[in-house]
This record gives C-alpha cells, sequence and structure tokens, in this order.
C-alpha cells in the first residue's frame, strides 16, 4: 500500500488520503453535489477519486474490517462493515428520516428527479399526516436531525444549520434510500408509528405522574 501512495505525486497521494478520510466521516461520496445556494449540479472530484483509485481504497478499508460498495446507478461510492463506526440514532432523528424518504419517494414518483426538494414546513406536515411526528420539535432535536443528514449525505443545506427556516430550500439526495431500508416503505412507517405513539403515551404518563406527585406534596 505505501508502494502505491509513493508512486503518485505528493498532490494525488494527499487527494487519495482525503478522499479516504471523508469516506469514513459521512460513509458515502456522491458523483454529482448541488451547490448548497444555487442547488445547481456540480461533479464531485471525490468521486472521480473513488472510482480512479478504488482496488487500492478496496484492499486499505480491507484491513481495517470495512468494505468500498459502489452502485453504479446512483453513482454512489460507500463503505460499509464492521469497522464502520455507526452513530446511534435517537428515536426523533429516525423518524425524520424516515419522512424524508417517504417524500423523496412521493416527489420522483410525482415530479421528476429535479424536484427533490423540501422544506422544514413539509417536513412537518408528513409528519403530522402520517402521524409519525405528532408533537412540536425541540430546536435542539431538530438541529442533531439536520446535522446527521447533512454529514452522511442525504440533504444539502444551503446555509448553517442554525440558520434554517421553515421555508429553506432542502435538496434530498438519494443517499436517503441507503438509511431505514426496506423493500416495503408502507410497513416501515405503519411499524415507527405503532413506536411513536408508544412514545408519546410514554411521556404523557411521566408528565402525567410528575404533576399527581406535585398535587399529592402540596396536598400534604
Amino acid at each position: 500500500m505505501i508502494e502505491y501512495l509513493d508512486r503518485l505525486s505528493v498532490t494525488e497521494a494527499e487527494e487519495l488520503k482525503r478522499t479516504i478520510r471523508e469516506l469514513f466521516r459521512q460513509t458515502c461520496i456522491l458523483k454529482v453535489k448541488y451547490d448548497p445556494v444555487t442547488l445547481i449540479q456540480k461533479d464531485n472530484p471525490r468521486y472521480r477519486i473513488c472510482d480512479i483509485h478504488k482496488e487500492f481504497i478496496r484492499d486499505y478499508l480491507s484491513v481495517t474490517g470495512c468494505e468500498l460498495l459502489h452502485d453504479p446507478q446512483e453513482y454512489i461510492f460507500r463503505i460499509s462493515g464492521e469497522g464502520v463506526m455507526t452513530e446511534k440514532l435517537s428515536m426523533t432523528t429516525t423518524l425524520l428520516v424516515l419522512i424524508l424518504k417517504l417524500i423523496y419517494r412521493d416527489k420522483i414518483m410525482g415530479e421528476g428527479l429535479r424536484a427533490t426538494v423540501t422544506t422544514l414546513e413539509e417536513i412537518r406536515e408528513y409528519g403530522k399526516n402520517t402521524n409519525l411526528i405528532n408533537r412540536k420539535l425541540t430546536n435542539q432535536e431538530w438541529q442533531e436531525a439536520l446535522t446527521l443528514m447533512k454529514v452522511h449525505q442525504m440533504l444539502e443545506i444551503p446555509c448553517a444549520i442554525v440558520n434554517v427556516e421553515d421555508s429553506t430550500p432542502l435538496y434530498i439526495y438519494s443517499t436517503v434510500n441507503i438509511y431505514c431500508k426496506t423493500a416495503d416503505i408502507n410497513e416501515l412507517v405503519s411499524q415507527y408509528q405503532e413506536e411513536a405513539e408508544r412514545l408519546v403515551q410514554s411521556e404523557e404518563d411521566i408528565r402525567e405522574g410528575s404533576e399527581e406527585n406535585y398535587h399529592q406534596n402540596v396536598l400534604e
């Protein structure tokens, strides 16, 4: 492996190392990225590096217990395997990813590939209509979910996450299909609806219990 890097120029070797680091950080690299402000397509140089050096990257990743996967139809390189650092998604973030997947599916089927733009307002509306999110989320919950989606290349966000407003356009990448992957998305939605309802009921029980204890202490 060292010999392979030695045959490259200093610039090429450094770009290859950066590309591998990005694979570990965001788990996937897309061929086409969108300018976060104009949403105009542009080629991603990291994808080209993956394509040129894919055999070396595969050999390197195999040592770390990872595998380089390539989807030639979606134009995505990604890593998987035991060596990949996995993030534990909160229930809320998981539900928001699932909602994003629903929005992406509906837009692809109804409006075509150039229409995969959403907003926080639309995400909330989908959450309400599907009963996946039936409460007001905190700013921290939104920021945690949006950060994860941006890092893992599910969303292109045109500004700092703290500045995202209800009408801010958010471009959805096809990589959202990698997460919450299932043959039948409707079945998955049904499953998470039940879990969401149990979560809300649990929060209500805790709140009612706290109020009951408060009134009991006051009476005592």
